[in-house]
């Protein structure tokens, strides 16, 4: 097994950033510009899915030399509606009133792309969170901070200062963008790996005790 050479996070988004680099090995940012609009009746882990392989693929298309792409997506899901990310304060804080009190559900979308063989390799994490009941100056007060407007479902679990979770008990990664243990067995199966263990890498990073990590590590789809 080997690292990657040539590896190209396929986002902008700086939470992806400081998760990949707890890996341990270099790698680019690049980013293609998509439409992340659902398809109509699309299933949010089909949206997830379809949305990170089309980025992998785009970011590939436009490199000048063979490289390993990864891209991901993002969504939050609430009673079965794909929430996005909110495009001003009003939506911010209808969503967090929405989510406030009751649990819902992450997905991130992972996408592995080759592109010097063409081959394309996509996982699938779905974590349940469980938002804390939140009253309206909270939520004020938490859209005032300017923390919900790049983040699907208006919020950051890592925040340390709201603390909008409650009793979390599943990948934090994922919720934050990139879930970790996904990614190292899929590329793992993909004959790379990271130059340090992830899990306990990402649980240092984080101060979080993962319940989960074991379970994800050694599950053979």
């Amino acid at each position: 097994m080997s690292t990657p050479t040539n590896l190209i996070l396929a986002s902008q988004s700086p939470r992806r950033h400081e998760l990949l680099s707890l890996g341990g090995i270099p790698f680019e940012v690049h980013s293609a510009d998509l439409d992340e609009t659902p398809l109509e009746g699309e299933a949010p882990s089909d949206y997830v899915l379809r949305l990170a392989e089309a980025k992998a693929r785009a970011v590939g298309a436009i490199l000048s030399q063979p490289a390993v792409v990864l891209a991901a997506d993002t969504t939050v899901v609430h009673r079965g509606r794909i929430l996005g990310k909110p495009a001003d304060d009003a939506e911010a804080h209808n969503m967090l009133a929405e989510l406030a009190g009751e649990t819902h559900q992450v997905f991130t979308g992972i996408a592995i792309y080759d592109t010097a063989s063409d081959v394309m390799r996509s996982d699938l994490a779905e974590s349940p969170v469980p938002m804390r009941s939140l009253s309206d100056n909270q939520i004020k007060d938490y859209v005032a901070s300017g923390d919900p407007f790049d983040k699907a479902g208006g919020y950051a679990i890592q925040n340390e200062q709201f603390q909008l979770v409650g009793d979390f008990a599943d990948c934090f990664a994922n919720v934050m963008g990139l879930p970790l243990c996904h990614l190292q067995r899929n590329l793992a199966e993909m004959g790379m790996e990271f130059d340090v263990e992830i899990e306990d890498a990402c649980q240092r990073h984080l101060g979080y005790d993962c319940p989960v990590q074991e379970i994800i590590l050694q599950w053979n789809r």
